[in-house]
């Protein structure tokens, strides 16, 4: 209402003194708009357009000057979630539509199938919109319970878990679960494993490679421990020639790794512009893994990580170079950046930049070189007189 009292006023103010009444050119982040002018009349319209990653928040992208200003108001925001695809779950009817777009920042309400549950755990929920998709990324957890155990130890009462947490198990002695440890997980498909206690055989006496073990005896009970020790020349990871290992429900905790000294690795390789993650270290156990990562505005290309194998490093990744777009070579070109003031700055491999004449000059290259690609360091420029 105030917004209109406003509007009649300055129409009675405009035609008063006999003024016209003009729009301002619109400011409008992340856009552009045609055409141009330094000022437009009553009823001008505009169309503008939008960045990478970024739309029109109404269907259309023209502008009317109105005595209101520009309407409606050109803005551009960032990229709208996809109609959204609930598993074991349904939008609450009437909230939304499949061809209408969902823009960052829009909630929608939704509720769960029996047997699922939303993260918040109530009957009606609500999703967001976000720039990195629908949050929560799951919306309907599996509900899982557990009150029985059948050769093993029950709950007291009846116990809720939800999708994605863990339960310890209590097997009665000679019992185990189907997997080695004692924890079974709520899944999107029930428990895993299912909470049922099944008869564990001993352990067996392994068999040794590079090693021999201290005492035998067979056969070995849960719990029951096993020292080895590696052959002359042979070493564990940690660099100790004995080690131990532990008879478990599911059979031995870990079997001996004993390798040869000369199969350690040094430093990983050093590459340009690039180093590991971890912190170095002299010495590195066969099968040990190193991971790259590579300066700012670099690109990796090739394996993340290198792995030592008999005394030997496998090949490491590249950095390739970025393209430096320089404030120098766009003047000698008679360009300027499109959306970027004309500082230096850098590109990765495999991105576009969009360039523009400078004012008074014209494009003596393709209209395709004005959106030159970053390949490894190099970018065709193109230019203008």
């Amino acid at each position: 209402m105030l917004l209109l009292v406003n509007a009649i006023l300055t129409l009675w103010v405009s035609w008063a003194h006999g003024q016209e009444i003009t729009c301002d050119p619109p400011i409008i982040p992340n856009g552009d708009f045609a055409p141009k002018m330094n000022q437009y009349g009553l009823d001008d319209v505009i169309t503008y357009r939008c960045g990478n990653g970024f739309y029109p928040p109404l269907i259309g992208n023209k502008t009317e000057c109105t005595v209101l200003g520009w309407r409606p108001r050109p803005r551009c925001v960032l990229k709208p979630c996809r109609f959204p695809e609930i598993k074991h779950g349904r939008l609450l009817h009437g909230n939304t539509s499949k061809y209408f777009p969902v823009y960052v920042g829009r909630s929608l309400l939704y509720f769960c199938d029996y047997g699922y549950t939303p993260p918040s755990q109530t009957s009606l929920a609500i999703m967001n919109c976000t720039q990195d998709g629908w949050s929560p990324v799951i919306p309907c957890l599996r509900k899982c319970s557990f009150k029985s155990l059948k050769h093993g130890y029950s709950p007291v009462t009846e116990e809720r878990y939800v999708q994605g947490q863990t339960r310890t198990v209590m097997c009665h002695l000679g019992y185990g679960l189907q997997n080695p440890q004692n924890t079974m997980t709520c899944t999107e498909t029930g428990w895993s494993p299912p909470p049922t206690c099944i008869p564990v055989k001993h352990c067996d006496m392994p068999i040794f490679e590079n090693a021999r073990a201290v005492i035998t005896g067979k056969p070995f009970r849960p719990n029951d421990t096993l020292d080895y020790q590696c052959l002359d020349g042979y070493e564990n990871r940690d660099g100790s020639t004995k080690g131990s290992m532990v008879c478990g429900k599911g059979g031995w905790s870990h079997l001996p790794t004993c390798f040869k000294s000369a199969d350690k690795c040094g430093p990983p390789p050093a590459i340009s512009n690039g180093d590991i993650t971890s912190f170095p270290l002299k010495e590195y156990p066969p099968w040990s893994r190193v991971e790259y990562q590579c300066q700012a505005y670099y690109e990796l290309r090739g394996p993340t990580d290198v792995i030592c194998s008999y005394g030997k490093w496998s090949k490491p990744p590249r950095c390739i170079d970025p393209c430096v777009i320089s404030e120098e070579i766009m003047n000698e070109k008679n360009i300027q950046l499109k959306r970027k003031d004309n500082k230096r700055y850098y590109v990765k491999t495999g991105d576009t930049v969009e360039f523009m004449c400078k004012s008074g000059h014209k494009a003596v290259t393709s209209k395709e070189s004005f959106q030159a690609v970053c390949r490894e360091g190099a970018v065709a420029f193109p230019r203008c007189e």
